[in-house]
């Protein structure tokens, strides 16, 4: 828990062509969108990432593109430098999260969440889902839906791999992540709270 009143929630993440950090920001914005939360983001391959930030932190959430059906090799060797934490579960009981992007619908996103919700499990944290019913899956539906690509463990982007960061992944994916990002900061609340 944080030593102020204030929940704090740290977004760690890689992004290769900026789509995954878009995704990132709009997810800390959610999160300030719930009255007492601060988010701060920190790239997962800054040489100087604030480790402090996050041993403060209530609530973590992890994001990275789905490189070959699996976390980026950046995020990897973020994973691989946390031991130094995991070792002595200095994130042990914060809230958890994580969050992909990947050009196909696809793109075995799925493999990656479950890579990071693993990871957050390796830290003893407590994980939270995305937290909103899957769309875009009836004959009425809309790829407009929240969660247009029916993710539960966490949150899953598509970035059309010809188009930049200024425009993909398209605005119903980053209403689906703005309402992830309230969903974590509002469970991290409640959590502290708790604890």
């Amino acid at each position: 828990m944080s030593e102020t009143s204030e929940t704090s929630v740290v977004v760690v993440y890689h992004s290769g062509y900026g789509h995954t950090e878009t995704i990132a920001k709009t997810i800390a914005q959610g999160a300030e969108s719930v009255e007492g939360v601060k988010a701060t983001l920190i790239k997962a391959d800054d040489e100087n990432k604030d480790w402090d930030a996050m041993a403060a932190a209530d609530a973590i959430i992890f994001g990275s593109p789905t490189y070959m059906g699996s976390v980026s090799g950046q995020f990897k060797m973020f994973m691989d430098e946390s031991s130094k934490v995991w070792f002595t579960q200095g994130w042990k009981d914060k809230i958890a999260a994580g969050f992909t992007v990947s050009g196909s619908q696809s793109g075995d996103k799925l493999n990656t969440l479950i890579q990071l919700q693993v990871f957050a499990a390796q830290h003893s944290m407590v994980w939270v889902p995305l937290g909103i019913l899957p769309g875009n899956n009836s004959s009425t539906a809309s790829v407009e839906d929240l969660n247009r690509l029916g993710a539960a463990t966490g949150l899953m982007a598509q970035a059309n791999t010809d188009q930049g960061a200024d425009v993909a992944p398209q605005a119903t994916d980053h209403r689906t992540a703005a309402k992830f990002g309230e969903h974590v900061a509002a469970s991290a609340k409640r959590w502290a709270v708790a604890a």
